[in-house]
């Protein structure tokens, strides 16, 4: 209405982002090919805010809403005879346009650019080859025909061609597609996976939980002030039913009305421990939180007899939740740390939190350098070497995100959230104020020092656009760096050098070795090369001359030398070498 048009597609915004797609794809806006600058610029638009907030493409969930809508754009640059990646040439002019009302576009910019970029060149490819398994399917259909369901959700099913990219695929050959056949089959795989899941063992039990939920409600969770406590036992559950005792010998979980004990949720593997009364001990192998809220304590009775309504000391394992705890504070040290090194479009998506190690994956579009990974390992150590407190505060979400604490997209939260901070930023925009500060509802330690140290063992892809970084802390990073400190004493001690030089001594090995290696390959080639007689002599067959040679020991990369030095005695011919190797294998070159 401001601008004194009919259509939302008109206004300043579009025209912009409708002018850069005409421009990039050198097809103006006509009748019939309005309609595909529009959708690819306003699904840029979508998709971009989209990757700005943390989702990243999928097969599952939001992932999947985001490639859909990515893939509907990118489907309308075909059809305007793009056969290059489009989309991420646009994301400059999109953030142009809004980046100023947006920062966090501006912000996430490389990493829209780069997932676009991707994802693009993956679905091309995935076109190409659909496109070519459709002219197979259709080869004997005409104008007026239809294809059928069941190939269409192939196409889709095991291919990833999309339904609506196989109608407009054929439509210009006048070939319609069963909907209906293709609906069935969608169904059929649906109700496949469905009854799959339901007559599982797993499945059985959480109705169980669930129905216990509903009756015991939540069970109150002490484990942020004590590893021990009293409590209640409130049900039994065996072979996925209650029951009404748990004897000497037999497994199962055990439901109380409070529990120090943390269930798995969050990244955060369950506490382990020991259930003990009067006569008997159960001992917990692991915790979960089922339907909701309610504490699952699994193990199996190793003395007594354990009944409903029995009164029972729940005590951790205090050693392994220290482990577990340095891990999980350790996580939020790296986030931070990424962020910074990275740039803040980083951001988790899923962890696990073990005694032994932890694993965080996060939102980035190429491998972490070397250098990267120290930087990133320097700064969480600095804030562990501040050994400041790990402080906690219950707070209203929507209060705790204005404070700046950090919120994984997707994730619920209830009206109360538990906002962790830790260390003091020693350097940038965030200088004296809290290193890091997120919601979580997991287990840390009391200061940063308990951490005691940060090392990152590896670094490695995951999906599309997610890294994943592998980390030790505590007494696991020292024990691990104390057997690399002793194997490379041991390599020293081999090589007869002070550790300091291994690594030139190694390289002047190395170099030794690829020296003897062409001194061998060239005496190897002189030695089959030399003498006459039998299979080395020149010979003449209708005319041409013919050098034909075998020689053992001669490895197949030597054999192409082997045919130059024949074409340097032959002059003019064909020149057949047959090399044996000494693993008896043969292998062959000619000229």
């Amino acid at each position: 209405m401001l601008q004194g048009v009919h259509n939302n597609y008109d206004i300043d915004l579009f025209r912009a982002l409708i002018h850069a797609s005409e421009d990039a794809t050198g097809v103006g806006s006509t009748a019939t090919t309005a309609a595909s600058h529009r959708i690819i610029a306003d699904h840029l638009r979508a998709s971009s805010f989209l990757i700005a907030d943390g989702v990243l493409p999928s097969n599952e969930g939001r992932g999947y809403v985001l490639r859909r809508i990515m893939r509907r754009a990118m489907r309308h640059a075909h059809l305007l005879g793009a056969k290059d990646p489009l989309l991420h040439r646009l994301v400059g002019a999109l953030v142009r346009e809004m980046g100023e009302a947006y920062p966090e576009l501006v912000r996430a910019q490389p990493l829209i650019t780069e997932t676009l970029q991707l994802e693009e060149t993956r679905f091309l490819r995935t076109l190409s080859r659909g496109l070519t398994l459709l002219d197979e399917a259709t080869g004997s259909l005409g104008a007026g025909d239809r294809l059928d369901g069941e190939t269409a959700f192939r196409l889709y099913d095991t291919f990833g061609f999309p339904y609506d990219l196989t109608e407009d695929a054929l439509k210009a050959r006048g070939i319609g597609v069963d909907r209906a056949g293709f609906e069935t089959a969608m169904e059929r795989q649906k109700t496949e996976a469905r009854a799959s899941w339901a007559g599982s063992g797993e499945a059985a039990t959480e109705t169980v939980w669930f129905g216990l939920r509903e009756r015991l409600g939540a069970t109150e969770f002490l484990g942020y002030a004590s590893a021990s406590a009293m409590a209640a036992v409130t049900a039994l559950v065996s072979g996925g039913a209650e029951v009404a005792k748990l004897g000497t010998g037999e497994s199962g979980a055990v439901v109380v009305n409070q529990t120090p004990f943390y269930g798995e949720s969050g990244g955060q593997v369950g506490d382990t421990g020991v259930i003990t009364w009067t006569g008997g001990r159960f001992r917990v192998t692991d915790t979960q939180k089922r339907a909701g809220g309610l504490f699952v304590h699994v193990g199996v009775v190793e003395e007594g007899e354990l009944t409903v309504d029995a009164e029972v000391v729940m005590t951790v394992d205090a050693v392994r939740r220290g482990a577990i705890s340095s891990n999980h504070s350790a996580t939020h040290l790296l986030h931070e740390a990424l962020r910074q090194v990275l740039g803040t479009h980083v951001a988790q998506k899923g962890s696990q939190v073990s005694p032994d190690r932890l694993r965080f994956d996060f939102s980035h579009t190429k491998p972490v350098s070397e250098a990267e990974i120290a930087a990133i390992e320097t700064m969480a150590n600095a804030i562990v070497l501040q050994d400041s407190p790990v402080v906690t505060r219950l707070m209203g979400v929507d209060d705790a995100i204005a404070s700046g604490a950090m919120a994984l997209f997707g994730e619920k939260y209830g009206d109360e959230v538990r906002v962790v901070s830790m260390g003091t930023a020693l350097e940038g925009e965030k200088a004296g104020k809290d290193y890091s500060v997120e919601l979580c509802g997991g287990i840390h330690v009391g200061r940063t020092g308990e951490i005691g140290l940060v090392h990152v063992l590896q670094e490695s892809a995951v999906a599309s656009g997610v890294r994943r970084l592998e980390a030790l802390t505590g007494h696991a990073a020292r024990q691990y760096l104390a057997e690399q400190e002793k194997r490379l004493k041991d390599v020293a001690g081999a090589l007869k050098v002070p550790v300091a030089d291994v690594l030139d001594r190694v390289q002047a090995l190395v170099e030794e070795r690829r020296k003897l290696e062409r001194d061998l390959a060239e005496a190897r080639k002189k030695l089959a090369m030399g003498g006459g007689g039998g299979a080395d002599e020149v010979q003449e067959i209708s005319g041409i001359k013919f050098l034909g040679k075998i020689a053992e020991g001669v490895a197949p990369k030597e054999l192409k030398g082997l045919v130059d030095e024949g074409k340097k005695r032959l002059g003019s011919g064909v020149v057949v070498m047959i090399g044996l190797a000494e693993d008896g294998k043969a292998a062959w070159s000619s000229a």
